[in-house]
C-alpha cells in the first residue's frame, strides 16, 4: 500500500489536472501487473514480438507513435527508441515510475503526451468521433502502434456513459468509438499495429466457462496475424475458484 500511495502522489503531482482523476486506475494497473507479472510475462513477450514484426522491413523509421503506451511492459521501448528518429507516446497518464525509467536510460528521443484517445467529448459535442485525428499533425509519421488500448476505452467510455445517463449521448456510443479508434488506425498513411484483448472467459478450476463477453461490443477488428490468451486475473487474483482470460490479437 506504501509503494502505490507513493506511485499515486508522484504521478498526481506530474499530470494535468484533466487527466488527474484517471491516475488511481493506473496505479491500480500497475499494482496488478507487479502482482501477477508470472501470468503476465507471456502476453506482455507476444505483445512486443508483435509489435517488433510490424516494424520489420521498414524502409523509413523517423516517428512512431504508441497509443496506449501505460506501463511499456508490453510495448518493446528499446528498440522503439533505438530504431526511430522519435518516439512519442500518448496516454491520459503516465506514471512517475514509467518517467522515471525514462530517464534513467536516457531516451532523449522519446516524448510524453497526456490525451484522451477515446473521442467522448467529440461525440458529446454532437461532432463526428475522430479520436485520432491529430496524427495528422505528427511531421514524419512512419508508424503508429494501439497496444492494449482498444478494450480499455470501451470499458472507460461505458463507465462515462453510465455514470452521465441521462446525457443525451447515442446508445451506441461505445460501439460508435470502438469502430472510430479501428477506423482512425486504418486510415493512416504509414503501417500501423492494433494488439488488443477482444474478449474475455471467467473459469473455474476444473476449466468450465461460467461467463464470457465481447469487449468490443459486437465491433469487428482487423484480421489477425497473431492470437493468444492473457490471463488477466489468475487464480487467486480475483477469486481462488475462477480464473479470468481475455483473448487478444494482433494485426499489422
Amino acid at each position: 500500500m506504501i509503494a502505490e500511495a507513493l506511485q499515486y502522489l508522484a504521478t498526481a503531482a506530474l499530470t494535468g489536472s484533466a487527466h488527474r482523476r484517471f491516475v488511481r486506475y493506473s496505479v491500480n494497473l500497475w499494482s496488478r501487473a507487479g502482482r501477477c507479472s508470472r501470468d503476465w510475462a507471456a502476453h506482455e513477450a507476444n505483445s512486443k514480438k508483435a509489435i517488433s514484426a510490424a516494424i520489420s522491413g521498414l524502409s523509413q523509421r523517423r516517428t512512431a507513435v504508441v497509443l496506449g503506451s501505460g506501463l511499456l511492459r508490453d510495448v518493446p521501448i528499446e528498440e522503439l527508441a533505438d530504431s526511430f528518429d522519435t518516439v512519442v507516446l500518448v496516454d491520459l497518464v503516465h506514471l512517475a515510475s514509467v518517467r522515471l525509467r525514462l530517464r534513467g536510460k536516457r531516451y532523449r528521443n522519446v516524448r510524453l503526451i497526456e490525451r484522451d484517445l477515446s473521442g467522448y467529448g467529440d461525440l458529446k459535442a454532437g461532432q463526428d468521433p475522430e479520436p485520432l485525428g491529430f496524427l495528422r499533425s505528427v511531421p514524419y509519421l512512419d508508424f503508429v502502434v494501439s497496444a492494449n488500448l482498444l478494450s480499455q476505452i470501451g470499458r472507460g467510455v461505458k463507465r462515462q456513459y453510465e455514470a452521465e445517463a441521462p446525457s443525451g449521448m447515442p446508445d451506441d456510443t461505445v460501439e460508435r468509438l470502438i469502430a472510430a479508434h479501428i477506423e482512425g488506425l486504418a486510415a493512416q498513411p504509414c503501417r500501423t499495429c492494433l494488439v488488443t484483448d477482444i474478449s474475455y472467459m471467467v473459469i473455474d478450476r476444473t476449466g468450465k466457462v461460467h461467463e464470457e463477453a465481447d469487449l468490443l461490443h459486437g465491433v469487428a477488428p482487423p484480421e489477425a496475424k497473431a492470437g493468444w490468451d492473457w490471463p488477466v486475473a489468475p487464480l487467486g487474483e480475483e477469486s481462488r475458484d475462477y480464473q479470468i482470460v481475455h483473448k487478444v490479437i494482433a494485426a499489422w
